[in-house]
């Protein structure tokens, strides 16, 4: 192939490869929820939305031992792919046998498939010859491919149906193949010693000394306990509004997150990372007490509307928080700090917010099975409350370090490892 039209071959290639990613995260994981309710095991939600933080807090191990020292790229994240796609086809038999072995390939399907966002991106970075303009440009083909996933299931009339899970498993399979033909790449730390407190990023730790980065942490980790409660219950919620279109309907999440992905920037330029910050959690506030207001009338306007907030409560918030950490730490350790922060949202809180919005349901639901009721507003009351105060503790005791990114404005490239969820 010639060098010079390798790139632009590359990034459809790799685009390509983005898009399956996420497609099929996309196809399953926010209409999960209505399904399981529609299917009387409402009562496995949280645990279901548990095995994703849990497969998180446990893929940098993965990465670290085997994937980064031994193996090529692209062979592991087909094998993890068809695995992880045979697993998701397999759970629509075990809904038929019980709840645990539903959990059980669950937790197979997420345990293989947390590790390759990690490897796409590896894949992506290794292949590419100007990582800093081509990565953004092949990267949203990923929040593209879930917005296709949601607009699909919702076309097909899947958003509460089991073949949701055929869906996206076929589409894990089809990835897993794909993977194969994937330009070769090598393990990116082969030869090198593996460390436990790298992988977990327990060097970043240092920063903690620092205040203000000590307050963000914080406010990171408890924000995300409200923030699994929109992934577990916002597509059951917007079901028990009367929304039928759930897939297509929370897809708009994604779209308003491209929307604010573009213009943010020019908000970073103005605001500075404290207000950037405080703005993200407002719209987390303003998110769940639109939720609250709907559930009393089955407003679906206000359902909406908290659905399209997703790119503000996103962006604002965990894309700056990843730009912060960057700025922050020493150019030794920013790979840890970043791990660290993964670690500390998307594992641990994310983990403990699915398992407290489990208790909260049940606790505001009356009656069993069919005729269980679930007091929505009592539910939604208690996200936005909790999103207030950590928004208040942020104003009190974080202080903007008063610089911005590199070029006055956040690079697109300090945008790149952002899950689309």
């Amino acid at each position: 192939m010639d060098p010079a039209q390798a790139p632009a071959f590359l990034r459809t290639r790799l685009s390509i490869m983005m898009f399956l990613e996420f497609f099929l995260w996309g196809a399953w994981y926010v209409t999960m929820g209505p399904y399981l309710a529609n299917n009387g095991m409402g009562d496995v939600n949280k645990w279901a939305y548990s095995v994703g933080p849990i497969a998180a807090i446990i893929s940098p191990f993965f990465l670290g031992l085997i994937a980064d020292r031994f193996f090529a790229t692209e062979r592991v994240l087909g094998l993890m792919q068809l695995i992880g796609g045979a697993a998701l086809c397999a759970a629509p038999w075990a809904v038929g046998q019980n709840s645990t072995l539903f959990l059980v390939m669950l937790s197979v399907h997420m345990l293989c498939y947390m590790p390759t966002l990690g490897l796409t991106n590896t894949l992506a970075f290794h292949n590419m010859t100007n990582s800093e303009k081509q990565f953004p440009l092949i990267r949203v083909w990923g929040t593209i491919g879930w917005i296709v996933a949601g607009v699909t299931l919702s076309r097909l009339k899947w958003d509460t149906s089991v073949d949701m899970f055929y869906l996206a498993g076929g589409s894990g399979i089809l990835m897993g193949l794909y993977s194969f033909t994937l330009p070769h790449t090598p393990p990116p730390a082969k030869g090198q010693a593996f460390s436990a407190r790298e992988a977990l990023g327990l060097d970043a730790l240092v920063l903690l000394k620092k205040r203000s980065f000590a307050v963000f942490i914080l406010c990171s980790f408890l924000i995300c306990i409200p923030l699994a409660a929109y992934y577990a219950r916002a597509g059951e919620f917007a079901g028990a509004m009367g929304i039928e279109k759930i897939g297509q309907t929370m897809s708009y999440g994604q779209m308003s997150e491209i929307l604010f992905m573009v213009v943010m920037p020019l908000f970073f330029a103005r605001l500075g990372v404290k207000w950037m910050l405080l703005v993200g959690m407002a719209a987390w506030v303003a998110r769940y007490g639109l939720f609250a207001g709907a559930a009393s009338d089955s407003v679906k306007w206000m359902v909406i509307a908290g659905i399209v907030l997703h790119g503000i409560c996103y962006d604002f918030f965990f894309v700056t928080g990843q730009i912060y950490v960057d700025n922050e730490a020493d150019p030794k350790i920013r790979g840890q700090a970043q791990g660290f922060l993964v670690l500390v949202t998307q594992g641990l809180g994310m983990f403990i917010g699915a398992q407290i919005i489990g208790e909260l349901v049940k606790m505001n639901t009356t009656g069993e099975g069919d005729l269980a009721v679930i007091d929505w507003k009592q539910v939604w009351m208690v996200p936005c409350i909790f999103a207030g105060v950590i928004m208040v503790i942020f104003f009190l005791f974080f202080r903007d370090p008063g610089r911005k990114s590199k070029a006055g404005v956040p690079a697109v490239d300090e945008m790149d490892e952002r899950t689309t969820m």
